[in-house]
């Protein structure tokens, strides 16, 4: 078995699975049918010497995330809600300004909201640059949460859940050398120690300990507004890449009884980002699966797929 990590995220009504050399994204068309997406992974992120660097190469988690990840988003929304059996692809202006977008509404919210409302509590308390930081690391972490829940209340999300269930089942199932069967691979747990929520967990722990020391200039005081936040931009790189080495680190050392305490919120945090999947979402899981381990040169038996009753429900809907 290959030592690359496969992994991938929910899209809607499908999967997305990331390779070593190529992406895959099956979804569900309103007809049942699953339609699969591949193409090669061209970004530097994936074919650059440096992007397998240690505490660098966790970049290309935040690119999956954030550039790969929206736009097999736009992907799945044309196809799961189109009746049309021409190809649809997810390039152009329109997709990379969604990208942009999403970026910047995520930093916005998640990191620099954050850091300008801890600022100014700090300076209408008196409190310490140090117990700034820690009360913008906790709101950071209570926003985080607080989006989680809200979502996972939308009738449409908790299908993407789902779905997330569904990738994490195959992973898991794959690394275990189980058969692809839906079957089989519904035996499996929703939960993965590689999975993003962790990821995204261990981004706002670290962030805690990294961000307190540069709230504070030895010379000048404590940092303006500004400086902090752009300290806080300057250092997603930093926290990504640490994070990263953690959970592959974690990944690789599962049996440690100190590991499994540490990754224990994370597996946790991940019963609200995770729920039960279907059969259908299973296959969905597979076929996105199998295309990126036959261009890393592994073959699969695919089982024959079924239509999924709950998609033709949605499109009668629609």
């Amino acid at each position: 078995m290959s030592e690359f990590f496969y992994g991938g995220q929910a899209v809607l009504e499908g999967v997305m699975m990331r390779g070593s050399k190529y992406a895959a994204v099956a979804v569900r068309n309103p007809k049942g049918e699953i339609v699969v997406h591949e193409e090669p992974l061209t970004a530097a992120v994936y074919t650059k010497p440096w992007a397998k660097w240690p505490f660098v190469r966790g970049i290309s988690m935040l690119w999956d995330a954030l550039v790969l990840g929206t736009r097999s988003l736009l992907w799945s929304a044309d196809v799961a809600m189109s009746d049309e059996e021409e190809e649809v692809k997810f390039t152009g202006p329109a997709a990379w300004t969604t990208v942009a977008l999403s970026l910047a509404l995520s930093v916005g919210i998640f990191i620099l909201a954050p850091a300008a409302v801890a600022k100014w509590v700090e300076q209408w308390l008196g409190l310490p640059t140090w117990t700034g930081a820690f009360f913008e690391g906790l709101l950071r972490l209570a926003i985080f949460i607080l989006y989680l829940v809200l979502i996972g209340r939308m009738p449409d999300i908790r299908r993407v859940f789902q779905y997330h269930g569904a990738e994490h089942k195959t992973i898991n199932a794959y690394e275990a050398g189980a058969p692809l069967t839906p079957e089989r691979v519904a035996e499996f747990s929703v939960q993965h120690p590689r999975c993003g929520t962790s990821f995204l967990l261990i981004v706002l722990v670290l962030s805690m300990i990294l961000f307190a020391p540069l709230n504070f200039n030895a010379i000048e005081g404590p940092l303006s507004l500004v400086l902090r936040l752009l300290s806080r931009l300057l250092l997603i790189p930093v926290v990504a890449g640490i994070s990263y080495e953690f959970l592959r680190y974690s990944a690789r050392h599962l049996s440690n009884p100190v590991v499994k305490v540490l990754i224990a919120p994370g597996l946790g945090l991940q019963r609200l980002t995770t729920r039960e999947p279907d059969l259908s979402m299973l296959e969905c899981a597979i076929a996105a699966l199998a295309p990126v381990l036959t261009h890393d040169g592994i073959q699969i038996d695919l089982p024959a797929t079924r239509k999924s009753d709950k998609i033709e429900e949605i499109a009668a809907l629609a």
